[in-house]
């Protein structure tokens, strides 16, 4: 269940779904496996479009890398066939593969003519870099936890320091895993979630809300950190919106928008990469059953979705800052937690002293 350690701030105008998840969008779960011991701070991530099996029920979607300083797995067959046909899998750069496997033998295993008979099905793996707090290279990461995440996949899921988050710093902050919702103003909304793992920043640059909040955090916490940036962000966005792949791939890019309202500037070393999907309708994998007829959404109706987008994003990186806890993890690395820095954010936001 999603637990905040203190109220986050509120971002943008637009309502937020009843959970403030990505989840608000029908038929989506997420589930965690996550690895907390003394030198091992990583885990995996899965999130689900639907319960049913992707590789016969495809959804649509499509993606905008901002900065391809990243090391991820399916994205060539998603731009060129703008569908997905496994879960969707966050983990640490070095255990892609270990996922990818164990999507691969999980899509067998329900269509066992997978490679054969059937076409080879296209795994769909992203990672930030965790080795800061996480001791990357003992590859620690298995099949099995995928697996383990996937099983646990449901509507109401835990944010920050959990799953594919353990590990991750945001603003050289404990990050990770963030989530928020946002729906589109009218009598009959359509919603726009948002699911990011946030492990990206530079602590001087943190803006929430509007507010340039990073200097003030830097002389709080001392010392001056002049290095580059080498973190990495990515960014699922859903909606139950009627849209291809054209327009998904253009909502995908409004999610830049969320991403550099917090401060980032898609730096040299920042993989940076944001997909989004619908679950309005599905896609036959066998020729033999109809394509769905859809009416799509009139392009001049997308501004909503893009505002939508943005808010969600940007609220999804505040709430992972603020669901994480304070970890030590590799040869005694630590991140602190911004709601253990700054107990009560309003009070300190609205005072010129610590």
């Amino acid at each position: 269940m999603t637990q905040l350690k203190q109220s986050a701030p509120r971002i943008g105008v637009l309502q937020a779904g009843p959970l403030n998840l990505i989840s608000d969008v029908p038929g989506i779960t997420v589930g965690h496996a996550t690895h907390a011991d003394a030198q091992i701070q990583t885990g995996v991530t899965v999130l689900r479009p639907h319960a049913g099996d992707l590789f016969q029920d495809k959804v649509p979607a499509a993606a905008t890398v901002l900065n391809g300083f990243a090391k991820s797995i399916g994205l060539l067959q998603l731009d060129e066939l703008g569908v997905l046909e496994t879960p969707i899998a966050l983990t640490n750069t070095f255990s892609v593969a270990a996922v990818a496997q164990g999507q691969v033998r999980q899509a067998i295993a329900a269509n066992p003519e997978i490679g054969r008979l059937l076409p080879t099905v296209n795994p769909l793996v992203f990672e930030c870099n965790d080795g800061y707090l996480n001791d990357i290279q003992a590859m620690a990461l298995t099949e099995h936890d995928y697996l383990m995440a996937f099983d646990s996949a449901q509507q109401r899921f835990g944010q920050g320091a959990i799953g594919a988050g353990r590990g991750m710093s945001c603003f050289q902050l404990k990050g990770g895993i963030g989530s928020a919702s946002r729906q589109t103003p009218g009598a009959d909304p359509y919603t726009v979630g948002a699911l990011v793992l946030a492990n990206f920043g530079k602590l001087p640059m943190l803006t929430v809300g509007g507010h340039l909040v990073g200097p003030r955090l830097q002389a709080k916490i001392g010392g001056h950190d002049d290095s580059v940036e080498k973190g990495s962000i990515i960014i699922l966005v859903a909606t139950d919106a009627p849209l291809d792949s054209r327009q998904l791939r253009r909502l995908s890019l409004r999610a830049g928008v969320g991403l550099s309202r917090t401060g980032s500037v898609f730096g040299h070393g920042s993989g940076d990469v944001a997909l989004a999907f619908s679950t309005a309708y599905t896609i036959p994998h066998l020729p033999v059953r109809k394509m769905p007829c859809v009416a799509l959404l009139h392009d001049v109706l997308l501004d909503p979705l893009f505002q939508a987008c943005a808010e969600a994003v940007e609220q999804a990186i505040v709430n992972a800052l603020w669901s994480a806890e304070s970890i030590q993890g590799r040869n005694g690395h630590w991140r602190t937690s911004i709601a253990d820095l700054i107990p009560d954010w309003q009070q300190w936001l609205n005072t010129t002293g610590d």
